[in-house]
């Protein structure tokens, strides 16, 4: 093989890469001698390179400098022999000396070849696992050499890399047994088998080691676990020993580490990637909540666990300082846009995608944490965005949002619709919704919400049609129900009422007609519960709203 020079692996700029470099091939120390003659290893491409070099004096002072092969595209050095291409000034041999040169050099130990690294192992060796402390070395399945979610953090679960494979052959031998165990059961099973006499003194053994699980820690023990919940606070899995039983323990530690295994496979597979689900918590405001959903924030940000959150502008951040800090500076008390409605307290505030493209990417990235079936997250040029906020003397806070576009070929009147956590259970998800209707009757449209509903959408959607319906029967004093009146006075899509009637079994087939019966019973609950709600202020007042549809954009 060549000696590799202190040029190997440079790139144009003279920095040395640092993958190349560390996979050199080894030189051998006899080749190091300068009495020795130097072992090429040559290709037909070196030999008539260098036979050429003997007629170009420059190309030969070219070959002199540059000894090592040349990098492939991936930054590592070539693998095979077909992407070699190296000259030698003193190489004077002809074919078959190059291929018997050739043919020895193949005849060696491949673990000298430099191997090339995927590009997703590279990536992964740049990031690094969010336990403070850890080099993202181990696993705890035992398996692995490297993680990069808690999941599988040793430290975190106060192992070392060395415990967690020990642990590992441990369980794979007491499942070997078991197997062997229960393939000899099946072979010798009877219809009434009872237990043999391993299985019964295991039992025992078990019983026994369950025995002092409820005597619990001592004192020492407690303040050592005190201790240790003191010094590293969430940042560390608490204390287990002598919490519970050695074999409950151990069954816990089993299901933690085929927990781990199973996030593993996800994420060597790609359904899973790294840093998904890390946002577990955001701090908004004075509340924190806990997420529902995976958001594709930024890296960087979704590997911290919990993110910090500006409940006026929505800019998200790293740190409690950092939000402290934005929050002595911010300027914003309400969302951007038109306030199109407001009544008492409860307002709502037109956002124009194109116009505040980064509030609405902010929010859409914000609703994604508390919706499955969301997709929109930075395209929201063609969307408006109607923000209700709650106001108080500190500032307009937001409860909720929809978003519609602004030129709907099938009528929808709502694309994504969020009541925020803290807000939920309350009426505000039927004010949004009865506000999307609103602006449906002053376009003169008959609007229906996108598909796929969420599940909560969908039965705050049931629930809205169902008190729409039972209102206009209540109020209705003719003969004949038409469900094209019921559409253009509530500006509910025809769909969406027959389904609602079907649900409440008011719809009814006969004679080749169909006819919507008038039940009494559904009305008088209804009317029922109206008045137990008296006069509440989360319904949606139309002359409060102070808007017109906008034109063609």
């Amino acid at each position: 093989y060549l000696r590799r020079t202190h040029m190997a692996g440079s790139g144009s700029d003279g920095t040395e890469d640092s993958d190349s470099s560390a996979e050199r091939e080894p030189t051998n120390s006899s080749e190091s001698d300068g009495n020795m003659p130097k072992r090429q290893r040559l290709t037909r491409a070196s030999t008539r390179l260098s036979q050429s070099s003997q007629d170009t004096p420059d190309l030969k002072r070219t070959a002199d400098h540059d000894e090592s092969p040349p990098l492939t595209p991936t930054g590592n050095a070539p693998s095979s022999e077909s992407e070699l291409d190296i000259s030698s000034p003193n190489a004077s041999h002809d074919e078959s000396q190059a291929k018997d040169q050739a043919n020895r050099d193949s005849d060696k130990d491949l673990s000298h070849r430099p191997k090339r690294r995927r590009c997703h192992e590279t990536y992964n060796f740049n990031m690094k696992c969010p336990t403070p402390g850890c080099n993202s070395l181990g696993h705890l399945t035992g398996k692995h050499e490297r993680h990069f979610a808690v999941s599988g953090c040793p430290l975190y679960h106060n192992l070392s890399a060395d415990e967690c494979k020990v642990k590992a052959i441990s369980r794979e031998k007491h499942e070997e047994e078991v197997k062997a165990q229960e393939e000899s059961n099946s072979r010798h099973a009877t219809r009434h088998q009872t237990p043999s006499s391993k299985q019964t003194r295991y039992k025992e053994q078990v019983a026994e080691m369950r025995k002092g699980r409820n005597s619990g820690p001592q004192k020492e023990q407690k303040e050592k676990h005190m201790e240790h919940r003191q010094t590293h606070g969430n940042t560390r899995e608490p204390l287990l020993e002598n919490i519970t039983s050695e074999y409950d323990l151990e069954l816990f530690r089993k299901a933690q580490a085929r927990a781990s295994e199973d996030l593993e496979k996800l994420r060597i597979q790609g359904q899973i990637t790294e840093g998904s689900n890390m946002i577990k918590t955001i701090l908004f405001g004075r509340y924190e909540l806990d997420t529902w959903y995976h958001s594709p924030y930024p890296e960087e940000y979704a590997r911290l666990g919990r993110l910090y959150v500006c409940e006026f502008c929505l800019k998200y951040m790293k740190s409690q300082t950092i939000l402290r800090r934005h929050m002595a500076k911010c300027v914003w008390k309400h969302p951007p846009g038109d306030e199109v409605y407001r009544k008492g307290a409860i307002s709502v505030f037109e956002v124009d995608g194109k116009k505040n493209k980064i509030y609405c990417q902010n929010l859409c990235l914000l609703a994604k944490l508390f919706l499955d079936h969301k997709t929109l997250y930075y395209d929201v040029e063609p969307f408006l965005f109607y923000v209700m906020t709650e106001a108080d003397n500190t500032g307009c806070h937001l409860v909720g949002y929809f978003s519609k576009e602004k030129n709907s070929f099938l009528n929808y009147n709502v694309s994504c619709i969020l009541t925020m956590p803290q807000y939920m259970r309350q009426g505000f998800g039927k004010m949004l919704i009865d506000f999307s209707y609103l602006l449906s009757k002053v376009e003169e449209k008959v609007g229906s919400p996108e598909r796929p509903l969420s599940d909560l959408g969908l039965i705050s959607y049931r629930s809205y049609w169902k008190e729409v319906l039972l209102r206009y029967m209540c109020n209705f004093q003719g003969k004949e129900i038409s469900i094209k009146e019921i559409s253009q006075e509530t500006a509910v899509n025809p769909v969406d009422i027959v389904s609602t009637l079907q649900s409440l079994q008011m719809l009814k087939y006969w004679k080749g007609k169909h006819l919507v019966l008038k039940r009494q019973d559904l009305i008088d609950e209804w009317k029922a519960k109206e008045i137990k709600r008296g006069n509440s202020n989360k319904t949606i007042d139309p002359s409060s709203l102070k808007w017109t549809p906008p034109k063609g954009t």
